[in-house]
């Protein structure tokens, strides 16, 4: 039914509906970018919380949108194409972290010691300018999987899985781009409109990408398996080398682990409901 609804509002065409789903989670990551406006001030213990759930949405979706369909539909059968997307996905982003400060100590201050050019100081507190910069280039790398995925999803010609998945990643959105909008704050944009703007400017990346990922796909559908890997082994990667590893250092590790399981629960009632 919401599939059917879908097509007679944007047609049939995948990679239209690939160009909406982008503009439906940079939607979701302005609404959540501009929540600074109104929550002016929120705790730590709420952000872990917020991410926690992201964190929560984003694993739960990794499998039952793309790791799952891609080996059962789409490879019929074998796991290979969608392992070897998994791993050039994570190892993407592992040798991003190597050019690019860890996304998540911009938003901590604290820095890991595996992290790029790791060092005692901040490059946003002696080089504000730069430090904001490195900031939204960071954020913006991380955003770069969850685009990709939503037009992956819907280059596969499935809205039973894609829609899903784009409304699974566009509600994760909005804790992400609070979280963002604060960030930046920290980061030395002591503006709430300038830092709603890096909130915001993080999300639009993902429009581009989705267009992008459903046509690749369309065009060499041999592609969609390997995508389908390389954008869920990007996603866990990021959970599990960032978000989590991140709530998980201020103290609020139940709130944060409580989050993710109602994030989690949130994904699979979607992907049930809805596909």
């Amino acid at each position: 039914m919401v599939g059917e609804q879908f097509v007679q509002l944007f047609g049939d065409n995948p990679v239209v509906h690939g160009l909406v789903g982008g503009f439906v989670i940079a939607g979701f990551n302005l609404l959540g970018a501009s929540l600074v406006f109104v929550w002016r001030n929120p705790s730590e213990r709420a952000l872990n919380g917020a991410l926690g759930f992201a964190a929560g949405v984003m694993l739960a979706a990794s499998f039952t949108s793309l790791i799952i369909p891609g080996i059962e539909v789409y490879s019929n059968g074998n796991p290979i194409p969608v392992l070897v997307g998994m791993a050039l996905g994570a190892l993407f982003l592992d040798r991003s972290d190597m050019l690019v400060p860890h996304a998540h100590y911009l938003l901590s201050g604290r820095r890991r010691l595996d992290a790029a050019n790791p060092s005692d100081k901040s490059p946003v507190t002696d080089e504000r300018l730069a430090g904001v910069v490195l900031f939204i280039l960071a954020i913006t790398l991380h955003n770069m999987p969850e685009g990709l995925a939503v037009g992956v999803g819907f280059g596969s010609g499935d809205l039973s899985t894609a829609i899903p998945l784009m409304l699974a990643i566009g509600i994760q959105n909005i804790p992400e781009g609070l979280a963002v909008s604060v960030a930046a704050i920290n980061a030395g944009l002591d503006k709430r409109f300038y830092a709603a703007f890096a909130g915001i400017r993080s999300g639009v990346v993902e429009i581009p990408l989705a267009v992008l990922g459903a046509y690749a796909v369309q065009s060499v559908s041999a592609l969609l398996p390997y995508a389908m890997g390389f954008a869920a082994g990007a996603m866990l990667f990021v959970i599990s080398d960032e978000i989590i590893p991140e709530t998980h250092t201020t103290g609020h590790e139940r709130i944060a682990t409580l989050g993710t399981l109602v994030g989690a629960i949130v994904m699979l009632y979607l992907d049930i409901s809805l596909g």
